[in-house]
């Protein structure tokens, strides 16, 4: 009994404090590290091991807690005390995207050779006054349909060069794409509100993120070896583990109830920041747009109308989203590059 409380207690530091030391596992390892996407995956049989049953049992466990919480009056006060902290941002939602989105583009621009993140490379002509039209595009709301025209050129460029499954790390760009259309035009994505879509990009993305965590954990081996006050201590393995559990944890609330959505972009924009301190200008750039829409996904206090979203419902659809994600990675891999599953 003791050695389980142990045991327990190891997994629940390695989840703290993978986000609290979180840099090194945040980091997007492909800016840094040598990569090999068609390369064969950890088999799935080795993904799902009892750390990683242990590590999502912990995890439903608290996304639980949480949706519990927001509906009692602690929860409610939190509700209220956040309202308070970030009411300046949510009057100003669409300049804060705006100007997080014109930030990016500039530095992109400014800093040439790719064309939407640091691996994409790119020599073609056309791709840096892209980037500083798009940039150009923030300054005015008619123009941001115009901008998200761009974006979408960039991603179908990168498609084309770099195949849907590399692409397949970065919705978030259709999602910001789609966010500046609708709000340029003034519009609903058939009743979806334009930060609506951006946030389901975003949690998608950081949600496809997590596996590669645990499918390509040795990507990230090179970072801990040259700065190993990353890990805390801990087994690499374990850590990257934890890693991508909390990730994904906090990829899926995003999808769920006011208070633990906001909660959860709270966290995720400490990871990314405190990853910006460690690993300077190029996560900096890589990062400004999703870090910009974290903080108005904080602010923004939106319920939906009639939700029946009861805190039991929380677990179930974790462990579905985790599944399908799962099975949509590894089957997609295998269809694309011929790899196993198991």
């Amino acid at each position: 009994m003791l050695h389980k409380l142990r045991l327990s207690a190891k997994y629940l530091l390695a989840g703290a404090f993978s986000v609290a030391g979180a840099q090194g596992a945040w980091a997007h390892v492909k800016w840094f590290c040598a990569y090999d996407i068609a390369g064969q995956p950890r088999g799935l049989e080795n993904v799902l091991c009892p750390d990683f049953e242990l590590l999502s049992g912990i995890a439903m466990l608290t996304l639980f807690t949480g949706c519990v919480l927001e509906g009692t009056p602690l929860g409610q006060s939190m509700t209220r005390a956040l309202n308070r902290v970030t009411a300046g941002v949510l009057l100003n939602t669409e300049l804060l995207v705006r100007a997080g989105c014109g930030f990016f583009f500039v530095a992109v621009w400014a800093t040439g050779g790719f064309l939407l993140t640091p691996e994409l490379k790119s020599t073609a002509w056309f791709v840096p006054p892209l980037q500083l039209a798009i940039a150009a595009g923030m300054l005015s709301r008619r123009s941001l349909p115009l901008s998200a025209l761009g974006i979408a050129i960039l991603f179908a460029v990168s498609v084309h060069d770099y195949g849907a499954f590399h692409l397949a790390d970065y919705p978030i760009f259709l999602g910001v794409a789609g966010y500046l259309a609708l709000t340029g035009l003034r519009r609903d994505l058939f009743g979806i509100k334009p930060l609506d879509l951006a946030r389901y990009a975003t949690a998608i993305t950081l949600m496809w993120a997590s596996i590669e965590k645990w499918a390509y954990p040795e990507w990230s081996f090179p970072l801990f070896i040259d700065h190993p006050a990353l890990s805390l201590g801990f087994d690499m393995e374990l850590y990257m583990r934890a890693a991508g559990v909390v990730e994904f944890t906090l990829a899926f609330a995003l999808l769920w109830t006011p208070l633990v959505r906001r909660c959860a972009a709270i966290m995720l924009l400490g990871t990314f920041i405190s990853a910006c301190f460690e690993f300077g200008k190029i996560d900096v750039i890589g990062h400004s747009a999703i870090i910009a829409l974290l903080i108005v996904m904080a602010a923004d206090n939106r319920a939906v109308e009639k939700d029946r979203r009861v805190p039991l419902l929380a677990p179930a659809g974790f462990s579905a989203a985790l599944a399908s994600t799962l099975l949509v990675y590894y089957a997609g891999h295998a269809a694309i590059f011929g790899t196993a599953i198991m």
